[in-house]
């Protein structure tokens, strides 16, 4: 069994193969778009992403040119905070708008953003496995959001990550949402699990 400092130790380690990558990796994110099997996303219409912090590979890459397969239908999204503990809500957001510090500081549309559903989201993460394991930040928001979306409708995770963030096995417990896949700047993966 893993251990809550198990995993805390993991944390720093992989925080810290992050930082390595994302300097010796300035491309990965322009890579990896050229890594998704486009034409299989095309049927998401409202694709979240994040404002990515410190070394998380930036995702806009990516949901620029999922929503480029048809402009007129894919709308984009930002997750944001409304609180430490509560799942993460997500509103409509375009490249030209400016963003407001969201409950934890994080950049997010602003509270007069419409607010919806996404059907696809991709999310960062400090390590993955192949089977469609995370290991997150430790507060839970994507756990928690992810959970509270799929009571709602169906969702489709794609993991966003530097090829040297996986592992042979992400310790997870009962509350860890998986992954349905994860997209390097090396190869796009289909967890066990899931495919779009």
């Amino acid at each position: 069994m893993t251990t809550v400092a198990d995993k805390t130790a993991l944390r720093v380690r992989m925080r810290g193969v992050r930082r390595r990558l994302a300097e010796e990796l300035p491309d990965a994110p322009e890579q990896a778009v050229r890594r998704l099997p486009m034409s299989r996303f095309a049927r998401f219409s409202i694709v979240a992403g994040y404002w990515s912090q410190g070394s998380e590979m930036n995702p806009r890459p990516l949901m620029e040119a999922i929503r480029a397969t048809d402009p007129l239908k894919v709308r984009l999204a930002l997750p944001a905070a409304v609180d430490k503990d509560s799942p993460l809500i997500f509103r409509l957001w375009t490249p030209d708008q400016p963003l407001v510090p969201d409950a934890v500081g994080i950049p997010s549309p602003p509270p007069a953003a419409e607010e919806v559903l996404p059907n696809l989201v991709i999310a960062p993460l400090l390590a993955f496995d192949r089977e469609g394991g995370r290991l997150g930040q430790g507060a839970g928001h994507y756990d928690r959001s992810i959970k509270n979306l799929k009571a709602i409708r169906a969702v489709f995770v794609l993991g966003l990550a530097f090829a040297g963030q996986e592992l042979d096995v992400v310790p997870t417990d009962a509350h860890d949402q998986r992954l349905d896949a994860i997209l390097t700047e090396t190869e796009y993966i289909e967890a066990s699990k899931g495919k779009p």
